[in-house]
């Protein structure tokens, strides 16, 4: 089932995958919780925080913080710098069944007789931001859209959430969702715009539980859904992560999300500046969901049926400056891919700020991974570059 925006309870992913062969049996409905974390070395831990990802460099881990727990003894003391050092602008861990499973061990759970996963979160300050908590997830491999050899049977997120600096107890919705093989018991994932610098936070009690009252979240899409609003803002969807034409394009793009002056609203705009230093002659970025899936990850798109047009603001730095297109959608370069494109003309911006929208009339928008692009090349503008700015891009 392809991704939905959820209110109340966030993103929630269902996929059907081949069930291990000897998916370990938890706990029943009547007994106690399934545990993710409890304390520090608790026999009833299961799941092994070992699979670090994006900018893992970013991340410093402590499952023995004494300083703030929920209960217990010890929690989990998370750090993101936020510095990008290894140029992913985001960065995250999975616990997983074994250690380093990336679907290649038969070392899953059988979660069926469970319904949420519930946990306890803090930040050290107020105001961290944990863009998405994951269950699952861990089912195709993300260079060649394979299916893995023990894949998740359930792919479920929720978030963005944003801490306070006391305990908070949150929730991720299960039900429907077949947990009868999961290696992912856990996934935090950080995004560095959202966070803004270095944060640190605090988990607790993370555990499978069963609650005879929870119902299945109705599953809608609120308009609008923006893919850009500000650069911290919890409302963002999609990752500008798909630089163009390859790995070249670092050479010809200088990006920055939280531009402050002059937005079109609110306090930050995007900034671009566009040189032909790699001698490719053209450049762009997709907005992808999540980062760097060119369609080859499985149920991540958004299904965003019921908007009619996706409308932004832009001005150029001097004003001629021509982008060749802005596009949504188009991204086919795997099994998973876009369900349809749509794009405006050339556009030659002037320095004043103007409002621009892509007809997403009849278009079919159920799974939508690619949320914004643009491109340029270096010969409709001046040789020596431009620089333009992007504002407000939301589907409506």
């Amino acid at each position: 089932m392809r991704k939905m925006f959820l209110t109340l309870v966030g993103l929630c992913v269902f996929c059907s995958a081949g069930i291990g062969a000897f998916a370990q049996d938890a706990n029943s409905k009547e007994s106690e919780n399934f545990y993710v974390y409890a304390d520090k070395n608790a026999p009833s831990n299961h799941f092994i925080p070992s699979g670090w990802m994006g900018d893992s460099n970013d991340i410093k881990f402590n499952d023995q913080a004494t300083e703030e727990k929920a209960s217990g003894t010890t929690a989990m003391k998370i750090t993101y710098t936020a510095k990008r050092s290894q140029n992913q602008g985001w960065a995250g861990i999975y616990w997983q069944s074994a250690q380093n499973n990336w679907g290649d061990k038969d070392t899953g759970f059988n979660l069926s007789n469970f319904n949420k996963l519930s946990f306890f979160a803090k930040g050290a300050n107020g105001g961290e931001v944990i863009t998405t908590i994951k269950v699952g997830g861990i089912t195709k491999n993300p260079a060649t859209g394979e299916t893995l050899s023990f894949p998740d049977t359930a792919n479920i997120e929720y978030g963005p959430i944003r801490l306070t600096n006391e305990w908070q107890e949150f929730y991720v919705n299960l039900v429907g969702a077949d947990l009868s093989y999961i290696n992912g018991g856990l996934c935090l994932i950080f995004n560095a715009d959202q966070a803004g610098g270095e944060q640190t936070i605090y988990i607790d009690e993370v555990r499978y539980e069963y609650d005879p009252d929870l119902k299945k979240e109705k599953e809608t899409t609120n308009f609008p859904f923006y893919v850009y609003a500000d650069s911290n803002s919890l409302d963002n969807h999609f990752i500008p992560s798909g630089w163009m034409p390859d790995a070249r394009a670092a050479l010809d793009i200088k990006f920055d999300l939280n531009w402050k002056d002059t937005p079109y609203s609110g306090d930050s705009c995007i900034r671009i500046e566009y040189k032909n230093a790699s001698g490719t002659r053209w450049a762009g970025i997709y907005w992808q969901t999540p980062a760097n899936n060119w369609g080859t990850v499985p149920n991540a798109g958004f299904n965003l049926q019921g908007a009619e047009k996706l409308t932004f603001w832009a001005r150029g730095e001097k004003g001629g400056e021509v982008i060749n297109e802005f596009k949504m959608g188009g991204l086919s370069g795997g099994e998973y891919m876009d369900s349809d494109s749509a794009s405006t003309p050339p556009i030659q911006l002037t320095k004043e700020w103007a409002k621009h929208e892509i007809d997403l009339t009849g278009r079919d928008l159920s799974y939508v991974i690619g949320g914004f692009a643009w491109a340029t090349n270096i010969d409709v503008n001046n040789p020596e570059g431009i620089v333009f700015y992007i504002d407000e891009i939301k589907y409506e």
